[in-house]
C-alpha cells in the first residue's frame, strides 16, 4: 500500500503541531454544537481502522459503534486525512448512580489521521456512517503517464 501510511512519530516537529491544531479546531467545533451537559468527556480513545487501496480510490473504515453522524468531524488537510470525534456514554445520569463490574466501552474524544502519497480528488472524498462503521472514500487521479499522446503541430505566424 504504497499510497497511504498511517501517521507516525516519523513527521516533522512542525507538521505535527499543525496537525494538533487542526484536531483542536475540529473538537472546538464538536463542543460548540453541544450543551454545556453534553460536551464531549475529556478522555480519548483510539477507535481501529482499516485503510485499503483500491483501483480507484483510498478507503478508511472506522469502527464507531455508539457514535452519532453530528458527533463526527473529517478534514483533508494537504496529503493527511483526519477523522476526529467523540463519544458519549450512554445516558450519564444512570452511570453516576451505577456501580459497574466490569467495564470495557471507551467513551471521549478520539483522533485519527491517515497519510496519502499519490494524486487524488480531495475535492470528491465522501463519508458515510452505517451500521457502526464510518466509511471514508478519497478517489484517484486518474493515472495518464505511459499513455501515448499525439500533439498536433501547428504553422506558427512566421512560417
Amino acid at each position: 500500500m504504497e499510497s497511504m501510511r498511517q501517521i507516525d512519530a516519523m513527521l516533522p516537529l512542525a507538521e505535527v503541531r499543525d496537525l494538533a491544531d487542526e484536531v483542536r479546531r475540529l473538537f472546538d467545533d464538536l463542543d460548540r454544537a453541544r450543551t454545556l451537559d453534553r460536551r464531549l468527556l475529556p478522555g480519548v480513545f483510539s477507535p481501529t481502522l482499516d485503510a485499503q487501496e483500491t483501483p480507484g480510490a483510498i478507503e478508511i473504515v472506522v469502527d464507531l459503534p455508539g457514535v452519532a453522524l453530528d458527533d463526527i468531524r473529517i478534514l483533508i488537510k494537504g496529503c493527511v486525512v483526519i477523522i476526529a470525534g467523540g463519544k458519549m456514554p450512554p445516558n450519564p445520569g444512570e452511570r453516576a448512580e451505577a456501580s459497574f463490574h466490569l467495564v470495557e466501552r471507551d467513551f471521549g474524544r478520539f483522533a485519527r489521521a491517515v497519510r496519502l502519497t499519490g494524486a487524488f480528488h480531495t475535492a470528491r472524498a465522501s463519508a458515510t456512517l452505517a451500521n457502526g462503521e464510518l466509511r471514508v472514500r478519497v478517489p484517484k487521479v486518474e493515472e495518464r503517464r505511459g499513455r501515448d499522446i499525439a500533439v498536433q503541430v501547428r504553422r506558427g505566424p512566421d512560417a
